[in-house]
């Protein structure tokens, strides 16, 4: 298989506008990218949406937001890092920087939480129950894809629905190479590919022209009928997500009061190499808990970082080949996959089963179901109404409610739902649920 090229995977044009501007002078398009999405709404509004804990009473706690900004944070040094190597080895095209790298990732980790729903995957869970749940008659009408992208509704598949088809609605353009790089599962939902990845893909069967349009620009191979390799920066976010993942789930656990400081001590420690942990035990022992677990946190994420880059460029032939399978830590030493999995599997048997955790995505699953139901209750009307001045005032508020996102008269059905998704997806954990209380006719006090 040939080699990808940097010249075509670094395209700083955008879909919408498919002009290079490269040769321009000030900040670079892909520190655009970046900018553009801290200025967005959509990133904005990840400060209300849940990490790992529902509407937590503790302000310390990480919340989309947070926990995108850290992962941008982590992904920059990583992309820097590979940057400078690429650079090193001669093959960045003319007129892109390492640090030119470092800004793509980093938009890229920004972006890739951004179509998460509220209460997180719990609200994920809560959509494709809903549909689940609707009989076969419901979906007359429907392509057999679209039924599957209802009921496997999936955040990264949104997340791109949101850049490309809804970018107009967002007002995010980004360029095609932080595009291809916030695409974690080159996919749609109907493909074998996402039966093994756990039911994960990153395209709707609405946006797969789109998807295409832009890996082939960039001679991405497809590796399976309808499956690309993934764009070579596209590792560098999973990474930098891993490592986040790793280190604040269980630094929230801490602050819940779910988590011992010495339990994850001792995970911190285990990401740390022989010389660094042994510096902590030698020259940390004084300080407060907090101070001492603040200190392995920088370390630990300092060392990932070093060991990320290294295994990329190890992987280096076969990434850019498209022929390198799972991710930068499976592929690593064993002191990073297994401090990693230690993590992980940690925050999944002490945090993630937590009474409190439990209790309020019980409460998530039902505001999401009543709104999902509201809305739809809306759109059937609309779709057989003669005109909207014939919809009942009921109907025609809760469609003003959706505002951009409303479906139009004459819109096909699949459009309807899909923009039912586009809506309830992009609302905070508060707003659902006090929404949804209003749809039951229990309007809050105030």
């Amino acid at each position: 298989m040939a080699m990808m090229d940097w010249s075509r995977l670094l395209d700083d044009s955008r879909p919408a506008k498919p002009v290079s501007v490269r040769a321009r002078r000030g900040r670079s398009e892909f520190q655009k990218d970046h900018d553009r999405l801290i200025f967005s709404e959509p990133f904005r509004m990840l400060g209300r949406k849940t990490q790992v804990h529902p509407l937590p009473r503790n302000d310390k706690v990480h919340n989309r937001l947070t926990h995108s900004l850290e992962v941008s944070c982590v992904g920059r040094s990583l992309g820097e890092l590979v940057g400078r190597e690429l650079e090193r080895r001669g093959v960045l095209p003319e007129g892109v920087q390492s640090a030119d790298i470092g800004a793509i990732v980093q938009a890229a980790c920004l972006a890739h939480d951004i179509g998460n729903p509220p209460f997180g995957h719990a609200g994920e869970y809560a959509i494709r129950d809903w549909y689940s749940r609707q009989p076969d008659s419901f979906f007359d009408g429907f392509s057999a894809h679209c039924v599957q992208d209802l009921r496997t509704f999936e955040g990264n598949a949104q997340g791109f629905r949101m850049l490309t088809s809804l970018h107009d609605i967002v007002g995010i353009r980004l360029t095609s190479a932080t595009l291809a790089t916030f695409v974690k599962y080159p996919w749609c939902s109907n493909s074998p590919a996402a039966a093994g990845r756990h039911g994960k893909y990153s395209c709707y069967g609405s946006e797969f022209q789109t998807m295409c349009c832009i890996f082939d620009a960039m001679q991405i191979p497809q590796i399976a009928p309808g499956v690309y390799a993934r764009h070579p920066l596209a590792y560098l976010v999973e990474a930098a997500d891993d490592i986040c993942y790793a280190i604040v789930d269980i630094e929230d656990g801490m602050e819940m009061e779910i988590l011992r400081g010495a339990e994850v001590i001792e995970v911190f420690t285990g990401l740390l190499d022989d010389a660094m942990r042994a510096e902590f035990l030698a020259g940390r022992t004084g300080h407060g808990e907090r101070q001492r677990i603040r200190w392995l946190r920088g370390r630990a994420i300092d060392g990932l970082v070093a060991d990320c880059t290294t295994i990329f460029f190890a992987q280096y032939d076969a990434i850019l080949a498209g022929a390198f399978s799972g991710t930068i830590v499976e592929a690593g030493p064993v002191r990073l996959r297994d401090g990693i999995a230690r993590a992980k599997q940690l925050a999944r048997d002490e945090i993630f089963r937590h009474s409190r955790k439990t209790e309020v995505e019980i409460g998530a699953y039902s505001a999401v179901a009543t709104l999902l139901a509201t809305c739809s209750e809306a759109a059937r009307e609309l779709f057989r109404s003669s005109s909207p001045s014939a919809l009942s005032y009921r109907s025609n508020r809760i469609l003003q409610l959706m505002e951009d996102h409303s479906p139009g008269h004459g819109f096909a059905i699949e459009e309807h739902y899909r923009r039912i998704n586009d809506f309830v997806s992009a609302l905070t954990d508060n707003q659902v649920t006090r929404l949804a209380q209003f749809a039951r006719g229990n309007p809050l006090d105030g």
